[in-house]
């Protein structure tokens, strides 16, 4: 792999001197709170899309906060002098995080970013320079091997990823080394894959300098740096699940045909994990003329394994090349040139049959069921993350559900979840609404219309009484049979426990 427009890499045998960096960064307050403080919310923001003036604007003054700005997040040269009173500056230089520019002027080899850990944590993200928020607007380097720092996809997987204390992690395709990082608090021992060695070695950087334990660094594609014999209670990947015509990027085109990569990486994970483990992935797949995407999908889920696919976006074909065009810069090269990729992009989905993209999140987890549960679902609404809480419970309700039939579904007691609320939905002045809605303010924040019976079974769920108990009494309230009451309402009262809005009391 030839990495020729990229500067080489601070060395990541020098712990004493990364301690030293840490500690000089902690000291200016060059934290994602410091940040938001100097630069302003409109500032702070602009820089996660890559836009820069906004923050130049805001970094005028020297104090040493400024100075680190300009440095690691806005690439410009700042005078040697100034720099000795914030970092060790000959330390910094000798081990490579900083090299001597034009003059008397030192300049940063890498982008370093303050990332706001879940535990108030103040961790900091290392990637190449230009290519810190991984892509927006266009990366700052088209080298194959170009590693990029916080994306929203980075972010929304360690917003899902269920976070159980566990003794052994992988990160597969770590990047940068930010789920890794995510892994690190709450993994014994944490695994961290990358065909790309620069990423590897970025990686090693994330963890040092962001106070995190060394990880398990292995070069090569998917599970191959992964031995017969290891298993995982937790496997993660943010993997190049572009669908494009070549692979140009290492970070992003996964070099297999179509959606190839990311049915792999699912159908070979469940082989990886231990029982109760969890996989979970961000991916992309096709949506192919005359296939049902849902079938699709559920052809990927490896043996043992429940599943939760969740479907967050769908791109048509030219809305996708767009998007991943803009993403590598090609919108800033000549007209001709951006025409060709364009148009080898539609080429590629016209022979595979391909009319749409979607994009989203799978979730396995190991459990050698008799009978797995596989959920596919549509859910392009808004959600509160983090969710790893959300999917653990969903897994935990799945299990309940299968092993409870509808007699003892009936003999059991529930709660209503977490801040779920009731609508009624009709004309104004009408007696009887049309139909009832129950609302989450949490979670997956779904929404579900219920008849009568079950928005009366709902409200009165507090663990208290049996759900046949609550269904009798129902029965008696509205004059109706409660055998037949008790006979039609399970599938209801499953549903409703499946979608989280009624829990299992203890």
């Amino acid at each position: 792999m030839s990495t020729s427009s990229l500067p080489a890499l601070p060395a990541s045998d020098r712990p004493e001197v990364t301690a030293r960096l840490r500690d000089a960064l902690l000291g200016a307050s060059f934290t994602a709170d410091g940040l938001l403080e100097l630069l302003g919310a409109p500032a702070y923001a602009a820089l996660a899309r890559s836009e820069t003036v906004p923050a130049l604007r805001a970094t005028r003054g020297d104090t040493p906060l400024e100075t680190l700005v300009r440095l690691f997040l806005l690439q410009q040269p700042v005078p040697h002098a100034r720099v000795e009173g914030v970092l060790p500056v000959d330390d910094c230089l000798e081990s490579g995080w900083l090299v001597r520019a034009d003059g008397d002027e030192v300049a940063a080899t890498v982008d370093v970013r303050p990332y706001g850990g879940p535990g108030g944590d103040d961790w900091f993200i290392v990637s190449d320079l230009g290519c810190a928020v991984g892509g927006a607007g266009g990366i700052g380097n088209r080298d194959e091997g170009v590693v990029l720092g916080v994306g929203g996809a980075s972010t929304t997987l360690a917003g899902i990823t269920v976070r159980t204390p566990v003794s052994a992690a992988l990160d597969l395709g770590t990047g940068s080394g930010i789920q890794a990082l995510h892994a690190a608090q709450h993994a014994t021992r944490v695994t961290a894959t990358d065909l790309n060695p620069r990423a590897l070695h970025i990686t090693a950087l994330t963890l040092a300098l962001s106070g995190a334990p060394a990880a398990d660094l292995r070069e090569g594609s998917l599970f191959e740096p992964v031995r017969d014999d290891e298993t995982y209670d937790l496997i993660v990947s943010n993997p190049p699940f572009v669908i494009s015509p070549g692979a140009r990027l290492t970070y992003r085109d996964g070099g297999m045909g179509g959606d190839d990569l990311c049915r792999t990486l699912v159908q070979q994970a469940g082989a990886r994990l231990r029982e109760g483990g969890f996989a979970q992935f961000l991916a992309n797949w096709q949506h192919v003329e005359g296939e049902d995407w849902q079938d699709r999908l559920r052809s990927w889920v490896p043996r043992g394994c429940d599943a939760w696919i969740v479907q967050r976006e769908v791109q048509d074909v030219t809305q996708y090349a767009e998007l991943w065009l803009r993403d590598a810069g090609d919108h800033r090269d000549d007209v001709a040139a951006y025409q060709a990729r364009y148009d080898a992009w539609l080429d590629e989905f016209e022979a595979r049959k391909v009319k749409a993209l979607g994009f989203g999140w799978i979730t396995l987890r190991r459990t050698d069921a008799a009978v797995p549960s596989v959920t596919v679902e549509e859910w392009p609404h808004p959600v509160e993350q983090p969710l790893g809480d959300t999917v653990r419970a969903h897994f935990e309700r799945l299990d309940y559900l299968r092993t409870h039939d509808d007699a003892a579904l009936l003999a059991g007691h529930f709660t209503l979840g977490a801040e779920v609320v009731q609508e009624q939905v009709g004309l104004p002045g009408a007696e009887d609404p049309e139909h009832v809605v129950l609302r989450q303010h949490r979670g997956m924040c779904r929404a579900t219309k219920v008849d009568t019976v079950g928005a009366g079974f709902a409200g009165v769920c507090d663990g208290s009484l049996s759900a046949g108990r609550i269904l009798d009494a129902i029965a008696q309230l509205v004059g109706e049979d409660p055998v037949l009451l008790r006979d039609r309402t399970p599938a209801q009262i499953r549903l409703l426990v499946e979608q989280g809005f009624l829990d299992p009391a203890g």
